[in-house]
């Protein structure tokens, strides 16, 4: 697990980057409230506004990014006042707080720019409950809130626009098969509701005052899945972060909370490690928000061993509401989620090749690093989607034989696209007939993978003899690899009556 969270190749460096970059604007936007006069309240609200700002909005391009943190008071302000007139209201209250969640998992069928603004209203209304706000305090968390977004916009947008320096990404063809990513929301929907309830429910009864650590615990549970599988590997994770996260903040937090400096950096440090982990460990990213809850109530004067005692119940809570409700109400198969971002992972290594054959070929523009990035990306939804099958546990031993082949010829195609990118990056690198060749090669084999049409101008596998690479063809090698393992790939995929005669 720590291998996987810190080993892990970060092609661009783009989590170094993302996780710097978030620390930065959350830095700023805290020290603006304070500059201003802001309360301690006010000033955590803004930072984590600043903090989901840039964390969760996630469009493909930088426009789009722009646009979605724009919207983000739009839904963030008029939730914090509906949670701090109903604080006194618990009935109300808590109706309100289940129809955000419902809402707010429903909106993800509108894309990134609906997940987004989903979870910035359900953090909102969970922020108001964490920090008990009442409407007096309203004038100020609404100018915190606006100062924070724009804090973040301005070291986003501005001071470090890295996204700004790549093209923006190809466009993926969505999945032909399974049940369509888009179709699940309204079962999503339904489903964390549902396991909201259990977990407000049974939160209560536990405690009056933190109950919302479970209804928290099952909406993050719910975030980034698909299918039942998904979510009971994630709600354990999200289980196993915690307590690891509890272990260390009373390590951490309990004795060094009374100290502003070293809370500061310790929180510094947990902003850091939910940025940089998140793309590749829930469990590592879990722990580092554990840590950082636990140092926020340190400063707000309320922490003791009891508290993070409970925070666990609590979580274990949540995580078995989430875990019931996609189990029993409504449920969606891993199969039919795993096929569709294989997929688009496969698009991917197509965009990348596609794009290191016009690098090669001698354009500018192309950046086959950007497309590595992605490949990147969506082979973690794929590890995410197939996490119940090759766990330790799992008793299916032929699916997860098949499961962890997929992973591996999968981490192959990355390995290689990797590569050729470096390569193509290379300013002596030159263009050969040979290299084209292998391009459309590697692409078709997608094309034959994924029951895509071929597009057009590319030549299908078998045209040109394929060359045996040497050690001085390091571009011939990286395809010839690409290719292989994407003709393996057809055999666990069930998929080799796809492939042309000659591939």
């Amino acid at each position: 697990m720590l291998k996987k969270a810190f080993v892990t190749p970060d092609p661009g460096r783009v989590r170094l980057r993302f996780a710097t970059r978030g620390v930065l604007g959350i830095a700023l936007a805290v020290a603006l409230c304070g500059a201003v006069g802001h309360s301690l309240v006010a000033a955590i609200t803004g930072g984590l506004a600043a903090l989901l700002a840039l964390f969760t909005v996630t469009d493909a391009t930088v426009r789009g990014q722009a646009v979605t943190t724009a919207l983000l008071p739009a839904v963030g302000l008029p939730v914090l006042a509906l949670a701090a007139v109903l604080h006194d209201v618990p009935l109300a209250r808590d109706l309100a707080f289940l129809a955000t969640v419902g809402a707010g998992v429903y909106a993800r069928r509108w894309g990134p720019r609906g997940h987004s603004l989903g979870v910035f209203a359900f953090m909102t209304f969970f922020a108001a409950q964490f920090l008990h706000t009442v409407p007096a305090q309203l004038p100020e968390l609404y100018a915190a809130v606006l100062l924070s977004l724009s804090a973040a916009a301005a070291v986003r947008f501005g001071a470090w626009c890295y996204e700004r320096r790549s093209p923006a990404p190809a466009a993926v063809p969505a999945p032909t098969g399974g049940t369509g990513l888009r179709r699940i929301t309204t079962r999503q929907a339904v489903q964390a509701t549902v396991g909201a309830g259990f977990a407000l429910a049974i939160g209560q009864v536990l405690s009056d005052e933190r109950w919302y650590w479970a209804v928290g615990a099952t909406w993050w549970v719910f975030v980034n899945t698909s299918s039942r599988g998904e979510t009971v590997v994630r709600g354990f994770r999200r289980f196993l972060g915690t307590v690891l996260g509890i272990v260390l903040g009373f390590l951490v937090a309990v004795p060094l909370h009374d100290e502003p400096v070293a809370a500061a950096v310790i929180v510094a440090l947990s902003v850091f490690g939910i940025f940089y982990t998140a793309a590749v460990s829930y469990t590592w990213m879990m722990l580092a928000v554990t840590v950082m809850a636990s140092m926020l109530y340190g400063l707000l004067g309320v922490l003791d061993p009891a508290l993070l005692a409970l925070r666990v119940s609590e979580t274990a809570v949540g995580a078995l509401g989430a875990v019931l409700a996609v189990l029993l109400v409504l449920p969606v198969t891993t199969h039919s989620v795993t096929d569709a971002w294989v997929e688009r992972a496969l698009w991917s290594v197509h965009a990348c090749t596609a794009e290191a054959a016009a690098r090669l070929a001698g354009s500018t523009e192309a950046d086959p690093a950007a497309r590595v990035a992605e490949l990147e990306t969506n082979l973690g939804r794929v590890r995410l989607s197939l996490a119940p099958l090759v766990h330790p546990f799992s008793p299916m031993k032929a699916r997860k034989g098949r499961a962890r082949q997929v992973l591996a010829l999968l981490d192959d195609c990355a390995r290689e696209a990797r590569g050729l990118a470096a390569v193509a990056a290379d300013p002596e690198a030159s263009h050969d007939a040979r290299l084209a060749a292998a391009c459309w090669r590697v692409e078709a084999a997608v094309e034959a993978l994924t029951d895509a049409p071929s597009t057009g101008g590319t030549r299908r596998p078998g045209a040109t003899p394929a060359p045996e690479p040497t050690g001085t063809e390091p571009v011939l090698a990286h395809l010839r690899a690409l290719e292989h393992s994407l003709l393996e790939l057809a055999v666990p995929l069930r998929r080799s009556d796809r492939l042309p005669v000659g591939a």
